[in-house]
């Protein structure tokens, strides 16, 4: 089937000049073919995500023009406005298949507002919501490395699309010849005809706007003399974020010259990724350098941002997502009830793999912390439970340990601008106030406990990698684990099977969230174990939480439950 498949792509006539060198160059190279076309990429509510190149299997025009045909066929069901909004960053091709998706679109009838340059996922977000649109593609691959692209797909809300339409989307597009299936128009039709219209100034405005309406002390930055250094790791942050901190004060910022421009090659870091140390190498240098109260970093699609604080012995420590989310947490708590901003009732959502470190402090302000499942649509969830019982002023805040946060209801999806505003706001107001963000952790941990989460991820290449990862989670499901390095299990969570099961007593109760692949294991002390299958590459990640007396303890036990667990997902 994949053999025959493969010869109708090699006898096309492709209108992509990358495609057909590579098809003629795996002639006869089984695996190659194998790996190309005995499956498609599948679309869900990430929606597409995969390697560059020809074949089913890969990103490319045509898988682009039969998920978009899938999507038009949705949209054209769904009444309204009958339009959509696109947007795309940096990647190798990001804008070649925006421009593709416009034209399925506009070709069947749907109308299309397309960003005129690359801007972040956020931005697309706020487009979809801005325009009354029906749905939102933004392409990009997130912070994968350079030879992925991806295609996610957002609902009206500007959140990322609900299961059941992923359901009817996936459904659509199979009943789409990849090849021929796809209606297309000219991009220049498009516009000339109206179907395809630019995203305007005023929707750029009234997001800058939006964001900087979250601000905790307004004006406190302009005399702060905070001293910033900023990567857009070659990404599409660098515009939007630096608009928002001159706006707001910030004026002494150094963006790293080898990472400023829009480059999908990436070619200072194999994996554009801010929660890793190689992405963040040259702007820490330059931070060293310059000596730098802060620097940070946001991934291609900036909707994610790392950061470096610098300490005392002039030192930079890289903090990580869980840090900042609770940071920020405690930042936005104490100041909103300063200036007397809190709302009634206030509520803050994290996912449950993050740190429980933030449920701690929001119960010292008096905030409702709600825990949800992994990915961000589950906050931005939330958000539109609140604002449908005409309650959104109530959410503050929602962070994912991945480096994602959002402070405001402007969007439903984790935004590295706002992200980057407070925290810069943040390293301000400690520093006016003679402290910093690495003193203020410290005061964190020594009120709460020394909490320490860290996690480990296991990939699975390959076409069977998906099959022994499914094989690991029933493994586990199966034979459950009494105990993890000397430490018993007292409760586990099933967020698949849906319950939660007290070891002792044997009652389980239900866990009250959707079903998911997660497991959850609490063990005797308090310590954690998560263990959650990626939903967007062939990996499994653990995640563990240990809370001792110091770092070191922490560490100690956190690397032997990391032992402990090594042999299960080998």
């Amino acid at each position: 089937m994949y053999k025959a498949e493969y010869e109708r792509w090699l006898a096309a006539r492709l209108d992509d000049a990358d495609l057909a060198p590579e098809l003629e160059g795996i002639e006869g190279d089984e695996d190659a073919i194998k790996d190309r076309f005995a499956v498609s990429l599948k679309f869900g509510t990430a929606g597409l995500r995969g390697v560059l190149g020809a074949g089913t299997n890969r990103m490319n025009v045509y898988v682009v023009r039969q998920a978009t045909q899938g999507l038009a066929n949705w949209v054209k069901t769904q009444g309204g406005s009958q339009t959509v909004a696109i947007s795309y960053d940096s990647r190798i091709k990001s804008d070649v298949f925006a421009r593709c998706a416009a034209e399925v679109l506009a070709a069947n009838g749907v109308h299309v507002r397309i960003y005129p340059a690359l801007m972040p996922v956020p931005a697309l977000s706020f487009a979809t919501r801005y325009y009354h649109c029906n749905a939102g593609i933004m392409v990009t691959a997130s912070h994968n490395p350079a030879r992925y692209n991806g295609y996610k797909a957002y609902g009206p809300d500007g959140c990322q699309m609900t299961d059941e339409a992923a359901d009817i989307v996936y459904a659509e597009i199979q009943k789409t010849d990849v090849l021929t299936g796809a209606k297309t128009i000219p991009f220049a039709d498009g516009i000339a005809s109206g179907m395809i219209q630019y995203v305007g100034e005023d929707c750029y405005e009234a997001l800058y706007a939006a964001i900087e309406s979250r601000q905790v002390r307004p004006g406190l930055c302009k005399t702060a003399g905070l001293k910033l250094v900023y990567s857009p790791l070659n990404g599409s942050g660098l515009v939007p974020v630096r608009r928002v901190l001159s706006d707001i004060g910030i004026s002494d910022i150094t963006i790293v010259p080898e990472q400023k421009d829009p480059d999908g090659n990436f070619p200072t870091c194999p994996y554009p990724n801010p929660e890793i140390f190689e992405a963040l190498r040259l702007g820490l240098e330059l931070a060293k350098a310059s000596g730098a109260d802060l620097m940070l970093a946001t991934d291609p699609d900036a909707d994610r941002v790392g950061i470096a604080v610098r300490c005392k012995d002039g030192s930079y420590e890289l903090l990580t997502g869980n840090e900042v989310g609770v940071l920020l947490l405690d930042y936005i708590c104490a100041g909103r009830i300063e200036a007397g901003t809190m709302p009634k009732d206030p509520v803050c959502v994290k996912s449950i793999v993050s740190t429980p470190l933030a449920d701690v402090v929001a119960a010292h302000y008096g905030v409702e912390c709600r825990n949800v499942l992994t990915g961000f649509k589950w906050i931005g969830d939330q958000i539109a439970n609140l604002e449908a019982a005409g309650e959104v002023e109530r959410f503050i805040f929602g962070f994912e340990e991945s480096y994602g946060y959002l402070a405001g209801s402007y969007v439903r999806d984790k935004d590295a601008v706002v992200g980057s505003m407070l925290i810069c706001e943040m390293a301000a107001y400690y520093r006016s106030k003679g402290s910093s963000i690495k003193e203020e952790l410290d005061r964190i941990y020594g009120e709460y406990g020394r909490y320490l989460n860290k996690v480990d991820s296991f990939e699975f290449p390959g076409l069977s990698g998906m099959d022994k990862m499914a094989g690991i989670m029933q493994s586990l499901r199966d034979t459950p684990p009494r105990e993890f390095a000397g430490h018993a299990v007292t409760r586990v969570a099933d967020y698949k099977a849906g319950t939660i099961t007290d070891i002792a007593s044997g009652e389980t109760k239900p866990t009250g969230l959707p079903a998911a692949n997660v497991l959850i294991y609490t063990l005797e002390g308090g310590a954690t174990v998560v263990v959650r299958p990626s939903g967007t590459e062939p990996k499994i990640k653990t995640y563990f939480t240990t809370l001792g007396k110091n770092l070191a303890e922490a560490q100690a036990q956190k690397e032997a439950l990391a032992a402990a667990l090594a042999p299960v997902l080998a």
